[in-house]
Order: structure tokens, then sequence, then C-alpha cells
């Protein structure tokens, strides 16, 4: 059976949602965060990198979110949460599943390092490194997560959905920078297409299912 390493409060929730839209067997194998919010040394024994998430199933393990939504989608989705091959929604859907670790969640993690930083420096450096990371975030971070969020809400106004009209695992994808954006990013501040998105997924029965399975989710709420 379908094994998810899960870690707590991570992308492994998404692994869950999706399992539970296709209806798929599975088993979980719980792992908390260390203090540092690292993920323990046990997962190194799954996957070398020892992160989250990663899953095991026919003697395989497979990282990497975008990796896994695209195994389980091809060996278990029968054709579901996938657009058809040869089309313009094909073409959106395979972008999206990139998109969203590629490009999307970079300044959205800078975001979270920068304002972290000053509440972790020794008392001594916190002045000077407050200043640094306001300044990273003002002229560079912000910036970006602004453009990413106008472009997340373009895209949106063509279609209900990221790969087209059809819900599909491009949705399930980029879930996790959209609730990032709305944790940290503002996002609500002028996006209510993407705001939108955020109701209707929270919405899907089977997201509710995954919340259950996988315990306390906080990174959109």
């Amino acid at each position: 059976m379908l094994t998810v390493h899960h870690l707590n409060n991570s992308r492994s929730q998404r692994v869950l949602w999706l399992l539970e839209e296709l209806g798929v067997p599975y088993e979980i194998v719980r792992y908390q965060r260390q203090p540092d919010m690292r993920a323990p040394k046990e997962l190194r024994a799954i996957h070398p990198l020892g992160k989250s998430p990663v899953i095991t199933d026919n003697g395989n393990a497979v990282a990497e979110s975008g990796a896994i939504l695209e195994y389980i989608v091809g060996t278990y989705g029968n054709g579901r949460l996938i657009p058809p091959a040869d089309t313009p929604e094909r073409l959106r859907y395979t972008y999206w599943l990139h998109y969203a670790e590629g490009s999307a969640m970079t300044p959205l993690l800078l975001k979270l390092l920068f304002t972290l930083m000053p509440k972790r420096a020794p008392a001594l450096l916190r002045p000077l490194v407050r200043k640094v990371s306001n300044q990273a975030l003002t002229t560079l971070v912000n910036p970006q997560i602004k453009q990413h969020m106008a472009y997340w809400e373009g895209e949106l106004g063509k279609s209900e959905w990221f790969a087209g009209q059809e819900f599909s695992g491009a949705d399930i994808q980029m879930s996790f920078p959209l609730e990032a954006a709305s944790a940290r990013g503002g996002l609500e501040d002028g996006h209510p297409k993407c705001v939108a998105f955020l109701a209707r997924i929270h919405a899907r029965p089977a997201y509710a299912r995954a919340l259950e399975k996988g315990g306390p989710y906080q990174v959109g709420r």
C-alpha cells in the first residue's frame, strides 16, 4: 500500500488531499518537526535529504511535491485530475505543476526567513539584522510577492481553476503558494479571485478529510 511519510504542518498535506480526491488507499507514517522547525533525522532513512513530502510505493521512494503528484495521478488517477493530452489545458497544467515550487514559493520562503531572522538573532546584533532584513523585504521580496499575486489574479480571471474550467492536480499544487501568501503575503488585499479560489478548495470534502487525517495545518490559517 502507498505510504505517505507525513511531516506535520508541511507540504505533505497536499499529498493527503490528492489521495483523498482520488480515493486511493494509503497509510500515514507521522513525523514531528523539531523545535527549530526542521524535519527529524528519521526521514533520512526514507530519502537521503530527509525532507517532506515523500512517499513510498511498490519499493519506490518518491520525493518532491510535483513529482509525487505526477506519480500518483499517473499511477492511480485513471485520467482524473489531469486534462487530456495535447490540449491547451494540459500545457497549463504542466506549467502550474512546476511553477508552484520553482518560482512561486521562492519569494514566500524568503519572506518567512527575513521575518524570522531578527527574532532569532543575538540581542546585540538584532538591530542590524532587523535593518538588513527590512531592507531586503522592502526592495526585493515584497515586490516579487506582489508581482506573483497579481499574476495569479489575472490567470484566475481567465478560468475558475488554474489549468482551465475543471479542477485538477494543478490546483492542489498551487494551493500551498496561495495559502502561504494568504498567511504572510497580503493576498486578501486586492486579489478577490485568489481569495475565492482558496474558499473553493477549502470547501471541498476531500480537503476537509485530508485535514482530519493530517492533523493541524497552519500555513493558510
